[in-house]
C-alpha cells in the first residue's frame, strides 16, 4: 500500500464523538513509551503526524488520522504508566474499553510490544481481554533495531512460548523498527488486504 495522504482529523474523549463516516479503522495501543507515535509516523511517512514526546503517557484521547481518504488510523492512549494517578488511569481505561467494545467500524487493534522486554503482565492481560471479547488484534513488536537479529529471534520465540501457555493459537505479529522502517510494508499490506476483504 502506498500512503498518498495522511491528516489528523479529531481528538475525542468518548467513542461517541469519533468520526461518523464508517470507514475501516485500525487502532494502535501499547504501554507508555513503547514507541507508538514514532511507529505511526514511520508507517504513514509523515514525520510529525503523531506527536512524539520524551514524556510517557502523553496521549490521553482517541486520535483519528484519515489515511488516503479511505481508512482511519487511530492512536489510543497508552497504558501501564506508573506516574498516572489512579483516577486518571480509570478514566483512560474507560475511554479505551468503550471505544474497543462499541466502535462498530473497528477492523483490527495493533498491540505494540517493546521487543527488548520479556512478556509483561499488563500486555498479556490486555490481549487476554481482547480475546475474551472477540476483538481482532495483531501484535507489533517495536524497536527491533535495538537488538541483533539473533536476539530478536530469541525474544520472539520466548514471547510466543509465553502466549502459548494460555492461547491455543497465536495472533499474527509483525517485527518493526521506526528507525530502519523494518516491517512497514508488511503492516501496510496487512491493512490493505483487510480493507479489500471488508469491501467485498
Amino acid at each position: 500500500m502506498i500512503i498518498k495522504t495522511a491528516k489528523f482529523l479529531i481528538s475525542a474523549s468518548d467513542y461517541k464523538k469519533c468520526p461518523k463516516n464508517p470507514l475501516p479503522e485500525y487502532a494502535f495501543i501499547g504501554r507508555s513509551n513503547v514507541g507508538k507515535s514514532s511507529l505511526i509516523n514511520m508507517l504513514t511517512n509523515y514525520s510529525h503526524l503523531a506527536k512524539t514526546s520524551g514524556k510517557p503517557g502523553k496521549t490521553q484521547t482517541i486520535n483519528h488520522f484519515l489515511i488516503n481518504d479511505a481508512w482511519y488510523l487511530v492512536d489510543l492512549p497508552g497504558y501501564g504508566y506508573a506516574k498516572t494517578s489512579k483516577t486518571k488511569k480509570v478514566e483512560l481505561g474507560n475511554i479505551i474499553e468503550e471505544y474497543l467494545m462499541y466502535r462498530e467500524n473497528l477492523s483490527c487493534v495493533f498491540v505494540l510490544i517493546d521487543i527488548r522486554h520479556e512478556a509483561l503482565y499488563n500486555d498479556l492481560q490486555f490481549m487476554e481481554w481482547l480475546g475474551e471479547n472477540e476483538i481482532p488484534f495483531v501484535i507489533i513488536f517495536t524497536k527491533a533495531d535495538k537488538l541483533s537479529q539473533n536476539q530478536v529471534n530469541i525474544a520472539i520465540e520466548k514471547y510466543k512460548a509465553t502466549l502459548l501457555e494460555t492461547w491455543e493459537e497465536l495472533p499474527p505479529y509483525f517485527i518493526t523498527s521506526s528507525e530502519t522502517k523494518q516491517g512497514r510494508e508488511a503492516v501496510l499490506d496487512f491493512i490493505g488486504k483487510t480493507n479489500e476483504e471488508i469491501s467485498k
